[in-house]
């Protein structure tokens, strides 16, 4: 589906135990070394975690994120949007969302990793005013890739 209004009907919202299947779905189809269901089910509710997703009116969940956080310091672990909605601003909204609430929440700085080849992900993150501080090499396996390590100040 490929909805050119798609902005519209849909809702940022906590992550519940019912959405795990579709998010696991997106993860599957967007990461080479998918977290598994328990990862996510060991994550809903507990303190210092933020789940969140996009969820379609008529499709259900399409993406989703999440931010976790210990004192003033945040990690954003995990973002993505279902491939058939990529490029329509959903990665935007969901992590604008999500820097609103670290803000209220007291954080920082949040730090996150991405692949060294995920230009699409790196200018999304630039463009909210993260800053690579290093690389890591190696981070990532199927294939091997050095993660850029990014960093914002809120």
């Amino acid at each position: 589906m490929n909805d050119s209004n798609v902005g519209v009907d849909v809702v940022i919202r906590s992550m519940h135990r019912g959405d795990i299947d579709s998010v696991v779905a997106i993860e599957l189809q967007a990461f080479t070394s998918p977290w598994k269901a328990e990862t996510f089910l060991g994550l809903i509710g507990r303190t210092g975690a933020e789940l969140w997703v996009v969820e379609h009116s008529r499709v259900g969940v399409i993406a989703y994120g999440v931010l976790w956080y210990l004192l003033d310091q945040g990690q954003l672990a995990n973002m993505a949007v279902a491939p058939e909605f990529l490029g329509q601003g959903l990665a935007a909204r969901l992590l604008d969302h999500m820097l609103e609430l670290a803000c209220n929440r007291g954080i920082k700085s949040i730090y996150l990793e991405v692949r060294a080849s995920n230009e699409r992900a790196a200018e999304l993150y630039l463009g909210f005013g993260f800053r690579e501080i290093s690389r890591r090499e190696d981070y990532y396996d199927l294939p091997k890739e050095d993660a850029r390590v990014m960093r914002i100040e809120l």
